[in-house]
């Protein structure tokens, strides 16, 4: 089915926390990069150089927070909103900030590893950006989308379309003054994250769980009276019931990915995770 998501006016105290908490640490780191001028980019900006030989390795999180101008802000933070709005009601506050940092670190280290000799500050929060545009595609797929608010495409079309078009750039060196490969990496990064990694670190811990559960020794049973007919249904059966429900829905995410759970398989997740939270 085919979804159409409706935002209702910007109302920044409506906002979600993750995303009410990084739009006002951005600005700040705006406001402050323009009272303190252009040496701030040198320090807390990503400059390959000084985080490779001199171990700044501050910048890879810090750059997020700083951009050149109005409109580079203005875009960043409306793509935030329009996209995170959704990923953070479906993830919840924790999951998405780390995610948010994890595509911005991808995007870095991209950066790195391709010049690791460069002196020029690469800043903005695109590539976390673009991640988030990733997570938004593979939740919702289908979800309609105005490109450019005028031509409607489907989430899953549109972020291929924007990889591709970072990749080309940036292979081409198209926009020498835009960092495309922070943008790419930060999208690569989400993809990796949510395709496998997720699903194998949810994997991972319910099979641990499930080997401790068998080596535990079972403790005697009883004999039940003669009289009764039948043993009533406990919790440890309806445990075992809902763990082989995990399970299967588990083996989908490894097949098919995320984006193939239905609705009621997507709650049943999220009960599972948190009921299995740490306390």
């Amino acid at each position: 089915m085919t979804r159409i998501f409706r935002h209702d006016p910007i109302d920044f105290r409506a906002m979600p926390p993750a995303i009410k908490g990084l739009i006002l640490a951005t600005v700040a780191g705006f406001v402050i990069s323009k009272l303190v001028g252009p040496d701030i980019q040198t320090l807390f900006g990503l400059v390959p150089e000084q985080t490779v030989f001199h171990r700044w390795i501050w910048q890879p999180f810090t750059y997020l927070f700083l951009h050149g101008g109005f409109w580079h802000l203005l875009f960043n933070l409306f793509a935030l909103w329009m996209f995170g709005m959704p990923v953070e009601a479906q993830w919840g506050e924790v999951e998405f900030v780390k995610y948010y940092f994890l595509c911005g670190l991808g995007g870095a280290l991209t950066t790195i590893a391709l010049n690791p000799h460069s002196t020029i500050p690469v800043i903005g929060a695109s590539a976390s950006v673009y991640g988030m545009l990733v997570a938004f595609a593979m939740l919702y797929p289908d979800a309609v989308v105005y490109l450019y608010f005028l031509i409607p495409v489907k989430a899953a079309h549109m972020a291929i379309l924007f990889g591709a078009f970072e990749f080309f750039a940036g292979a081409t060196n198209a926009t020498p003054g835009v960092a495309r490969f922070a943008h790419f990496g930060g999208m690569v990064t989400g993809y990796v994250y949510i395709r496998w990694w997720d699903a194998w670190r949810i994997r991972g811990k319910s099979f641990f769980k499930d080997l401790v559960e068998r080596e535990e020794p079972a403790p005697p049973r009883a004999r039940a009276p003669r009289r009764e007919a039948a043993a009533p249904v406990g919790r440890e059966d309806r445990s075992a019931s809902g763990m082989d429900e995990v399970d299967r829905i588990l083996d989908k995410i490894l097949a098919d990915g995320l984006e193939s759970l239905t609705d009621e398989e997507r709650d049943i997740m999220r009960r599972y995770s948190q009921r299995n939270k740490p306390s």
